[in-house]
């Protein structure tokens, strides 16, 4: 049963970089196609924009704590885990559930955004999810190799890789966000185009906040499978 579990769980993850791919595409890529279409481009990064400050806060949170969990994973688990690393971990899961989801990011509602708006949602659900259930999961797995029955630790041992390259790969995600805000700003005509709604101050400060030098980890990820 542990094992199915396990997979099912994997088969989620795998859903959730599946859907990260497909949705960062959206709107991506192809022209303009009217003024009216470019208007409710800009409407859409307005209101997306808005959100990611709305998460903001709870993201650095979480980014706080990963800085010193994921050092202690990022190799694989020692063969005895010290109660240091549990708590690092278990705090690290805690500010990823707390991780603010906007509205606007929502499933729903995020397949009726349009143009770089749709793309950067594609990035933040996949960033929050990956991030949330690979530290889950990670704890899950510690618990299991310290207090569970051998079978199950070596399971739980076995596939914590998978596990913890969902941290690395959700905040790689998280990282592209502010580069891909920029890009669709200036594509749409930046300043000029958006005038107050969004000034470039407002785009370049979100653009920090979302960047790799504040969502990367370090260091890659180095544990493998099986191992």
């Amino acid at each position: 049963m542990q094992a199915l579990r396990v997979a099912a769980l994997l088969l989620t993850l795998s859903g959730v970089v599946g859907a990260a791919v497909a949705l960062a595409g959206c709107g991506a890529t192809g022209s303009v196609k009217s003024p009216a279409a470019e208007r409710l481009q800009r409407e859409d990064l307005v209101s997306l924009s808005r959100s990611l400050r709305q998460a903001e806060s709870s993201v650095q949170r979480e980014m706080t704590s990963a800085r010193i969990a994921w050092p202690l994973v990022a190799n694989g688990l020692p063969a005895s885990i010290p109660p240091t690393t549990r708590a690092q971990v278990a705090a690290a899961t805690g500010a990823a559930h707390a991780i603010v989801l906007p509205p606007l990011m929502s499933a729903t509602q995020a397949r009726e955004l349009t143009g770089p708006a749709a793309g950067i949602a594609g990035l933040f659900r996949p960033f929050t999810a990956l991030t949330e259930r690979g530290w889950t999961m990670t704890g899950a797995a510690i618990d299991q190799i310290t207090a569970g029955p051998p079978a199950t630790a070596t399971f739980a041992r076995e596939n914590v890789a998978l596990y913890i390259d969902a941290i690395y790969d959700g905040h790689f995600d998280g990282s592209l966000i502010g580069k891909s805000l920029l890009n669709g700003y200036r594509k749409l005509g930046g300043g000029p185009a958006f005038g107050a709604t969004l000034t470039q101050a407002e785009v370049d400060a979100l653009a920090r906040a979302y960047s790799p030098a504040t969502e990367r980890l370090h260091p890659h990820a180095g544990v493998r499978l099986g191992s």
